[in-house]
């Protein structure tokens, strides 16, 4: 049985962008490998915007609609990044409490 600290946030957001989590005994499951694969395409799109920023801003052609479009991807994507870094954060502290 799955305590009630060993949730795991998801890597997406529910209605009205309320955090999603899931309970299972079982860490390879479906759910589990689906989170873990969008956590993946998540951190690789951040560091493809990352690179794509820092093009951007050498680029003194860029103008303010393209920067601000950017920074808006730059945003979502940070969220992202937070996201997972808190769910697997947590995922450590449940899996071995003595490390954090």
């Amino acid at each position: 049985m799955t305590a009630p600290n060993e949730l795991r946030l998801l890597p997406w957001s529910g209605p009205e962008g309320k955090p999603c989590y899931l309970k299972t005994d079982d860490k390879h499951g479906y759910m589990s490998r689906l989170a873990d694969n969008i956590e993946a395409v998540q951190l690789g799109t951040a560091a493809e915007l990352l690179e794509h920023a820092l093009d951007a801003l050498d680029d003194h052609d860029q103008g303010p609609e393209d920067l601000r479009r950017l920074g808006k991807e730059l945003t979502g994507a940070l969220r992202d990044v937070l996201r997972v870094a808190t769910s697997r954060g947590h995922l450590l502290a449940v899996s071995d409490p003595h490390r954090l």
